[in-house]
């Protein structure tokens, strides 16, 4: 149950998104640069989330990608669920293909109670939270100052 790459960047996009002020379209290359990530790639991913119906995209001079309202308050596992796949919660801490109570691989049993409760966390945190706590500016993003995610 660890996180891709295209997962880190799609939950660091998202909470970014959700801490600009409502309704207003930021571009791909901008979330990019202020998360320094690789625009390309995080385009794919946030197109991704556009089609998965969290973001709205705009084509044009003013266009961009925008927050749904309903996406502002999902959990993280839901967000997850969409990037890694609904049984991400399932595979093997080793890589095994199959791992469980019958075929359990050698930490199965140590890392079941430690899973269950960083799944319970997934559910309980919320976007929203997130966001508010990086503007709070007691917690980042990526390695850039705080003040690379207030609005210009």
């Amino acid at each position: 149950m660890i996180l891709s790459r295209t997962s880190q960047y799609a939950v660091q996009a998202m909470i970014y998104m959700a801490a600009q002020p409502p309704n207003t379209p930021v571009l791909n290359r901008d979330v990019a640069l202020r998360l320094n990530v690789p625009a390309p790639y995080l385009a794919k991913i946030l197109q991704g989330l556009g089609k998965n119906g969290l973001l709205y995209s705009f084509r044009g001079r003013l266009g961009g990608f925008c927050l749904r309202e309903e996406a502002f308050s999902m959990s993280l596992m839901q967000l997850l669920q969409l990037t890694e796949g609904a049984d991400f919660t399932q595979s093997c801490l080793l890589g095994l293909k199959r791992c469980g109570e019958d075929t359990a691989c050698p930490v199965h049993f140590s890392w079941l109670p430690i899973k269950e409760q960083v799944i319970d966390m997934l559910n309980k945190t919320r976007l929203d939270e997130l966001a508010a706590a990086v503007q709070s500016g007691r917690y980042r993003l990526t390695d850039l100052p705080v003040g690379a995610f207030r609005p210009e």
